[in-house]
């Protein structure tokens, strides 16, 4: 792999490291400070539910705005003009949907994880193991992509080529993140997450209107310049089919791959936790309204991000540059402001992938210490407030070392595949429970059980056997080919299955548990009995 240096005239490692240090000693003194109020189970899980309404829609923001959204959207706009745009219009509606469906009703339902709303009316111990083990599944998957990704990023803006200079960085990587969760709890991940939010939103503010200045304030000047510097062809830039064609299985391929997005987004645990880190349900809605403009303004912002790429630096040499399209953001950024914007954009980067990861450890972590050390274990009952927190710092610990190996042995894989992946299992095995134990009064442990473990099942089943694994120039394992399943994501297959199994299961049962809805759809609606309930 040769560096990015080769591909970005000008750039400055020296500089780029120097903003990664100055952003880490800031959030991790401010990390160190939140600490101090870290005491209880509710601090280190829900950061004490002490964050304002708009304080938490950043936050959301945040931890929504990941690496694939900034780099990832920027680079497939650059690339595919049209096609890449969708994927900015799939993540918002996806967002649309979580607040829609789960977010308020959730907040209101559970304490601390996913786990906490499906065991409310059904039997604790099997319900609870059953969460925990998809919360686990998808954390762990995406957090592979995070680590992989940033090893990847991070390694091609510092210019460094060896294997064992990329896994340096990764480890790196894992080690602020374990610092971050182990030391602050959701109150200093909270605060990081915010923080990259500005920086993100803020640095993709700057570019855009540098951007459309070169053309006047004017987005159709904007768009000419991009199918003009293409050359012949240029204006498929314009038009639908550059990324996925026109032929059937590609048309049904991007359905697929649009259903998982949009309903896997609703079933991802570390964004759901976010909203039990306000105090009622009314700072909840605040702090949706706060997170839809945000992440709104944001996709608007990588529109024109993308197609100044397009029009400033060229499709060729973005897709000629090492890390191809995901190196669109950068290269527009030394384009426009040379090596110190290069170098704020770089550090925003990976402000995104630190976050990010935070928030995915600390979800994983809560999930295993309350769910199954504190109930399945324990059985409810533990003695020492302190010793569920301490599970959770252990496990928190665990997870990053063993996000750091697999980010390490998987940083020559193929990334999307993990990240596709992670929203297929979020959307099979989580989405149909959650909106059965909300909506359904007849709903109950064996539907539950049927539709989680029968949904992670399938969806791991269908990708081992997609071409997204083997078959193509593009699959994950080359050279081989054992697949059958035609799609690169289950999602239009495991996701149906998944709500058939949860309604059979539960029709198959005799156990009737519909006295507790009552009271759980009254809960879930008003926010009466939750923790700091108020219902207004």
């Amino acid at each position: 792999m040769t560096n990015l240096a080769a591909g970005v005239e000008g750039s400055n490692p020296v500089l780029n490291i120097s903003i990664f240090a100055a952003f880490v000693v800031i959030t991790l003194v401010i990390v160190f400070r939140a600490s101090r109020n870290t005491k209880t189970a509710s601090d280190y899980y829900a950061a004490g539910r002490a964050f304002s309404g708009p304080q938490n829609g950043i936050a959301i923001a945040g931890d929504y705005l990941s690496a694939a959204s900034f780099l990832g959207i920027a680079g497939a706009i650059a690339v595919y003009g049209y096609d890449g745009f969708l994927y900015s219009i799939g993540f918002l509606v996806a967002w649309l949907v979580a607040l829609l469906l789960v977010a308020e009703l959730l907040r209101n339902t559970g304490k601390f994880t996913m786990g906490d709303v499906l065991a409310f009316r059904m039997r604790q111990r099997p319900v609870r193991a059953a969460a925990a083990t998809s919360t686990l599944a998808v954390s762990f998957f995406y957090l592979l992509a995070q680590m992989a990704g940033a090893g990847i990023l991070v390694s091609l803006l510092l210019g460094i080529s060896s294997s064992v200079g990329q896994a340096v960085v990764i480890s790196v990587v894992g080690v602020v993140m374990i610092i971050y969760v182990l030391v602050g709890g959701m109150k200093g991940t909270t605060w990081v997450q915010i923080i990259k939010a500005a920086l993100l939103i803020a640095g993709a503010f700057v570019m855009t209107v540098w951007v459309l200045g070169k053309y006047g304030l004017n987005l159709s000047s904007l768009l000419g310049g991009a199918v003009d510097r293409a050359g012949s062809g240029g204006e498929s830039l314009l038009n639908p089919g550059a990324r996925y064609g026109l032929n059937g299985t590609s048309k049904i391929d991007f359905l697929s791959l649009g259903i998982a997005l949009v309903l896997g987004t609703a079933g991802l645990p570390h964004v759901l936790m976010r909203f039990y880190t306000v105090p009622t349900a009314k700072d909840a809605r605040k702090s949706v309204v706060w997170a839809i403009a945000l992440i709104g303004i944001f996709y608007l912002f990588t529109l024109v991000l993308g197609y100044g790429a397009a029009a400033l630096v060229g499709k060729d040499k973005i897709t000629k540059a090492p890390g191809g399209e995901n190196s669109a953001a950068p290269l527009l950024a030394q384009e426009l402001g040379g090596p110190i914007l290069l170098g704020f954009i770089a550090a925003v980067a990976f402000a995104t992938i630190l976050a990010v990861v935070a928030g995915l450890t600390i979800t994983a972590s809560a999930s295993f210490a309350h769910d199954v050390y504190a109930n399945v274990i324990k059985k409810g009952k533990i003695k020492d407030p302190n010793a569920e927190v301490r599970v959770a710092r252990i496990t928190a610990l665990v997870i990053g070392a063993v996000a750091i190996v697999g980010g390490i042995l998987a940083k020559d894989q193929n990334v999307a595949f993990l990240v596709a992946l992670a929203f297929a299992v979020a959307a099979s095995a989580n989405l149909p429970t959650i909106l059965y134990s909300l909506f359904w009064k007849r709903f109950n442990t064996q539907g539950a059980l049927w539709s989680i473990y029968g949904g992670l099942i399938v969806t791991i089943v269908l990708i081992v056997f997609s071409p997204a694994v083997s078959g193509t120039a593009k699959s994950m394992i080359k050279g081989v080919d054992f697949h059958w399943f035609p799609l690169q994501n289950p999602g239009l297959v495991s996701i149906p299955v998944s709500f058939f199994l949860g309604w059979l299961g539960t029709v198959l049962s005799k156990e009737h548990n519909q006295d507790k809805y009552a009271e759980m759809e009254v809960r879930s609606l008003t926010g009466a009995g939750a923790e700091k309930a108020t219902t207004h």
